[in-house]
């Protein structure tokens, strides 16, 4: 299942952004810091052009810390930006995050002028509450589901630095393919729009491969089992989530999968690496590539046909 997101209004936000941001001095992107890969705007680096970037892994509270590392690592070492962390709600951190933007444009004059920055991220990654973290008061709309923001707005934060927020939004075509189950999976696209259970399914297949001793620990299971599906089987007994015959619901347990693992119950869990996406990089390169010639050789044969 390819899963793809792109309402109107975000369509609408991509235009807005893209008019604005030549003016400004500095952007902030937030990203899932179990997803960064995934979580990123793959339109931003056309977008900014050389204004400065600061890449933020909101979430690290629930993601695995030697793999949060790695990406730290990657992200400067192969993107050549600076990359910090966060815990949700920590001021003093997201205030160090003020402090790196000083550092970083050193040329502008905040007695002169403000300091603008812009601030993006995907649906659900915390955008909103670092805005209102960073300015000490409620001043953008926050909520579980996302795309709460759909417009942008400035905020005027300590030492003359106006924030500008904008709306959350994802882009027309997820690839590779795994980046959409890992977005669906974190919350970042609306429940609505998925079919649950896969997504779920998907989620179940990465925590044997990975994670077996969390999953077998948080759910009392005897032995680890083989997939994620025997995994779902698994839960469904264990929690009495069984239907007439003793069929297991698996909406149920998908909830209960789902739930657990955004809410940090299940540890503190990764859903990419930098190896595992440059793989996947690869393979979905290889398949576009195969894809465009079968293309052309078939627009080669309707071609000879008329002749």
């Amino acid at each position: 299942m390819a899963i793809n997101w792109f309402p109107g209004h975000m369509h609408k936000a991509r235009k807005e952004i893209k008019k604005v941001m030549p003016q400004m001095d500095l952007i902030i992107e937030v990203v899932d810091a179990r997803i960064p890969f995934s979580s990123e705007n793959p339109l931003v680096p056309s977008l900014r052009g050389d204004t400065p970037l600061i890449k933020v892994l909101n979430k690290r509270d629930l993601a695995d810390p030697v793999i949060t590392e790695q990406w730290l690592a990657w992200l400067e070492r192969e993107r050549g930006v600076r990359a910090v962390t966060l815990t949700h709600n920590q001021r003093q951190e997201a205030l160090g995050i003020l402090k790196l933007a000083e550092e970083m444009t050193p040329g502008h004059d905040r007695q002169k002028s403000a300091l603008r920055v812009m601030i993006l991220g995907i649906p659900n990654v915390g955008k909103s509450t670092l805005i209102n973290t960073l300015a000490g008061r409620p001043a953008a709309k926050t909520g579980n589901e996302p795309a709460v923001t759909r417009a942008q707005q400035a905020i005027k934060l300590p030492d003359n630095v106006l924030l500008y927020d904008t709306p959350g939004f994802l882009w027309p075509k997820l690839s590779p393919v795994q980046c959409g189950y890992r977005l669906a999976v974190t919350g970042a696209i609306r429940s609505a729009v998925l079919d649950f259970e896969d997504v779920a399914l998907f989620e179940a297949d990465y925590l044997i491969a990975h994670y077996p001793e969390l999953v077998v620990n948080r759910y009392g299971l005897d032995e680890t089992p083989v997939d994620g599906l025997a995994l779902m089987d698994a839960i469904a007994v264990k929690r009495r989530f069984l239907g007439r015959g003793g069929v297991p619901d698996l909406h149920k347990v998908s909830e209960v999968l789902l739930n657990e693992l955004r809410a940090g119950t299940l540890g503190r869990i990764s859903l990419e690496t930098p190896d595992m996406v440059e793989q996947e990089l690869v393979e979905a390169r290889a398949r576009e590539q195969a894809e465009a010639e079968e293309r052309a050789r078939k627009d080669e044969q309707r071609k000879k046909k008329k002749r």
